[in-house]
C-alpha cells in the first residue's frame, strides 16, 4: 500500500466510477482498477461491489476513506513543510558569522533580509570560522560568513570582499580622524602583541604576514574578541592587528599603521554545505547577501 493508491481509491469513492476517476487522474481505467485490486489485496478486504453499472463502496471502504483522508492531509503538511520554494519556506534558517562582521557589516543587510524573506525565521549564531565550518558540515548551520582560507571539498564557497588589516599601537592621547601611518618591520619587531588565538583563521593570516615580513612576534596575550583586543591596546598592553572596518568612527587611544610593501588583508566569503538536495532558500539568501554586502563595500569605498 502506498499514498498514490490511497489517492486513486479516494478518487473512485468520489466519482463512484473507475472510468470517471481515471479521467480525473489522467490514467487508464485498467491502471486504476489494477491499483484498487492491489490495495484490496494488501488490506485483505473487499472495497467495492458492483451495483448495476456503478461501484458501491463496502463498509470497509467507508472506513478506509476516513483514514485515507487523514493520511493525505498529513502528507500535504509534510510536503508543504519541506517544499523547496524560498518564498514559502517557513523552516528556521541558521546563519552564522563572526562578531566583528556582524557588528560592522551586517546591520543593514540583515534588516533587508528580514523584509525579503518574511516567512523564514532567521537565527544568528556568532562563532569563529573553524566552528562555523564544523557546524556547516554537520548541518547545524545553513549558511556561514567566514574568513578564508578554508579548503574543504564538502563546502561551496562564495567569495565576498577583501578587508584590510591594520596594525594598531597604543597612544597616550586621544586620537580623532582616520589617519593611517606607515611603520617598518623593524619597529614592530620590538613590540609585544595582543592577537587572536592560534586556532583561528585570522591568526593564520597574521602569522603568515609576520613570516613574510621576517618578524618573530612577541605575543603577550590572546583573545577571540576584537572589541576586547582594542580596549587592551588602548590600555597600553601592546600592539595588535585588527580589521580596518572595526577601527572606524570613534575617538580612540591607539594609532593605525600599514607596513610598507606588505599588503595585509583578509578575504570574507559565504559558505554552505554541498548537498544533492540543496535547500532553495539557502541559495537565495546567499545571493541576496552577496549583492547586499558587495553594494555596502562599494558605497564605503566611494566615500
Amino acid at each position: 500500500m502506498d499514498v498514490r493508491q490511497l489517492e486513486l481509491f479516494l478518487a473512485v469513492m468520489e466519482c463512484s466510477s473507475v472510468t470517471r476517476a481515471a479521467a480525473r487522474v489522467n490514467l487508464s481505467p485498467g491502471a486504476v482498477s489494477l491499483q484498487l485490486q492491489n490495495l484490496a489485496a494488501d488490506l485483505r478486504t473487499d472495497l467495492f461491489v458492483r451495483a448495476g453499472k456503478r461501484l458501491a463502496p463496502t463498509p470497509a471502504a467507508h472506513r478506509l476513506a476516513e483514514l485515507a483522508q487523514g493520511v493525505i492531509r498529513q502528507m500535504r503538511v509534510i510536503e508543504n513543510e519541506f517544499a523547496n520554494d524560498p518564498s514559502a519556506d517557513v523552516r528556521p534558517f541558521y546563519l552564522t558569522t563572526g562578531a566583528t562582521t556582524l557588528i560592522h557589516r551586517l546591520g543593514g543587510p540583515l534588516r533587508q533580509l528580514r523584509k525579503q524573506f518574511p516567512k523564514t525565521p532567521v537565527t544568528i549564531t556568532v562563532s569563529a570560522t573553524e566552528e562555523m565550518v564544523a557546524g556547516l558540515l554537520d548541518r547545524r548551520f545553513d549558511l556561514a560568513l567566514i574568513t578564508l582560507p578554508v579548503d574543504d571539498e564538502n563546502l561551496t564557497i562564495l567569495p565576498l570582499f577583501e578587508e584590510e588589516l591594520l596594525i594598531i599601537q597604543p597612544s597616550p592621547t586621544m586620537i580623532k580622524g582616520r589617519h593611517i601611518g606607515s611603520i617598518t618591520p623593524e619597529e614592530i619587531a620590538l613590540a609585544q602583541f595582543l592577537l587572536y588565538p592560534r586556532r583561528s583563521n585570522m591568526r593564520t593570516i597574521i602569522d603568515r604576514f609576520f613570516r613574510e615580513a621576517g618578524i618573530a612576534p612577541r605575543v603577550a596575550m590572546e583573545a577571540d574578541d576584537t572589541e576586547a583586543i582594542k580596549r587592551l591596546v588602548e590600555a597600553g598592553f601592546g600592539y595588535s592587528i585588527l580589521p580596518e572596518f572595526a577601527l572606524r568612527g570613534q575617538p580612540r587611544f591607539f594609532k593605525m599603521f600599514r607596513v610598507k610593501g606588505h599588503r595585509l588583508v583578509r578575504q570574507q566569503a559565504l559558505a554552505m554545505a554541498r548537498s544533492q538536495r540543496p535547500r532553495a532558500v539557502t541559495s537565495s539568501i546567499a545571493r541576496f547577501l552577496q549583492e547586499a554586502l558587495s553594494a555596502k563595500v562599494s558605497d564605503t569605498a566611494s566615500k
